[in-house]
């Protein structure tokens, strides 16, 4: 029975791993790992007391950096507020002073287009309407007198006046132009900058404990910046130097408009005024010449009446005269019945051929002055019909320079505009 709890015992030895003995340590290692245990807890103790203690200091360094950095930090944003500010406010100083000079421009540019319209609307039409009435003149009134040329030369002067304006127009538009580009970057530049004053204001205000704030584990640098300060400074320059040539530029040109508006308007009242002495001066002479016309028609349809009593008398004259030859060759042919020797070329004979003769010569001589008459009548009514064509034609003449172009040249007005 012992061999077969042997046997059972070695069978469950083969199937269980049994540990060894502990170790058996000497009076002497125990004293050794006592000490030793002690050195050990010693060290480490004194080792934690050094590293509390340089905690603490560390700690108190890093917090005096920490808040040092946040007052520098705080510090530097509140100066880089003040410098947005700053630069902020300039452009907006040079904002107002481009809007400014902008309105004015746009004003400039109104006085502009009213003048043109003026000059196109009112004083070229009625210079042209005044060619155009005189260009219905009769006969030899269709001239081409003083009152012309000084038209056409107030029509090329109105031309002109419109030609200079539109350039200055165009430089007044182009140069709004230019002030609203430079608005739109100062614009752009003071956005930014209110959005950036914004952002830092928010950041001024942040504290470690205030909230939503969160720890950056992205792989991408949070040092965004790539501009340098110079190049922010230059930037905000080259838009406050770009607005102030801008605004230096708008207002000499401001000066040249109405210096331009005023040798313009000046030119302009110049030649009116000499155009319209053209006109008085050529309707004093047509008046002249046609009462001069008047005149003369009346002295000759007076002398036409007094040709016509003339020939009425000559007629007259000439009608009598037959009677009296007639009565002298009735008696020349009675006295030709005389008998025989009483046919006689005796005194009486003589005297009534004479008397033949002399009546003769005095109806021819009064035929030809009747003829005479009668050419110089027909001369008196044709000068007469002359004279009354000239008289219609100084009066159709008078018409349109004094009532159709003077009445209508009244209206025209340049004004400073």
């Amino acid at each position: 029975m012992e061999r077969s709890f042997l046997g059972n015992l070695s069978l469950t030895g083969a199937m269980l791993a049994v540990p060894p003995p502990p170790p058996r340590f000497t009076l002497s290692e125990w004293y050794l790992s006592t000490r030793q245990r002690y050195r050990t807890a010693e060290d480490q103790h004194q080792l934690a007391e050094r590293i509390m203690a340089e905690s603490d200091r560390v700690r108190n360094q890093t917090d005096d950096a920490t808040k040092l950095n946040k007052t520098e930090v705080d510090r530097r944003l509140a100066e880089r507020i003040k410098d947005i500010e700053f630069r902020k406010g300039e452009l907006e100083k040079q904002r107002a002073e481009a809007c400014k000079e902008e309105e004015a421009l746009v004003t400039y540019k109104e006085r502009i287009l009213d003048a043109m319209e003026s000059l196109k609307e009112t004083a070229l039409k009625i210079c042209k309407k005044c060619v155009t009435f005189r260009e219905n003149r009769l006969g030899i009134d269709l001239v081409h007198d003083d009152v012309e040329r000084e038209l056409l030369k107030e029509i090329q002067t109105i031309q002109g006046a419109q030609s200079l304006l539109q350039r200055t127009l165009e430089q007044t538009k182009e140069q709004i132009r230019l002030l609203r580009s430079t608005k739109y970057f100062i614009d752009r530049d003071c956005e930014d900058k209110y959005n950036a004053l914004k952002i830092d204001d928010h950041c001024v205000k942040l504290e470690p404990t205030s909230l939503n704030l969160s720890l950056y584990t992205g792989t991408v640098p949070l040092d965004a910046g790539n501009i340098s300060q110079e190049e922010w400074l230059e930037f905000s320059a080259k838009n406050i130097e770009r607005a102030s040539k801008e605004v230096n530029n708008a207002r000499p040109l401001r000066s040249y408009v109405d210096t331009l508006l005023k040798q313009v308007i000046d030119d302009l009242w110049k030649q009116y005024h000499v155009t319209n002495e053209a006109f008085r001066r050529r309707i004093e002479e047509t008046r002249e010449a046609k009462e001069k016309l008047e005149k003369k028609h009346y002295e000759t349809v007076k002398k036409a009446n007094e040709m016509g009593m003339n020939i009425t008398k000559l007629e007259k004259a000439i009608a009598e005269k037959e009677g009296y030859m007639a009565l002298a060759h009735t008696r020349l042919g009675n006295r030709s019945q005389r008998p025989a020797v009483e046919l006689t070329r005796d005194e009486g004979e003589t005297r009534l051929i004479a008397e033949v003769q002399d009546l003769k010569e005095n109806v021819e001589r009064l035929q030809d002055m009747l003829a005479e008459s009668q050419a110089s009548l027909r001369y008196l009514l044709r000068l007469q019909l002359q004279l009354e064509e000239d008289i219609n034609v100084k009066t159709n003449t008078l018409k349109i320079d004094e009532v159709d172009c003077m009445t209508i040249r009244e209206s025209m007005d340049y004004h400073a505009y």
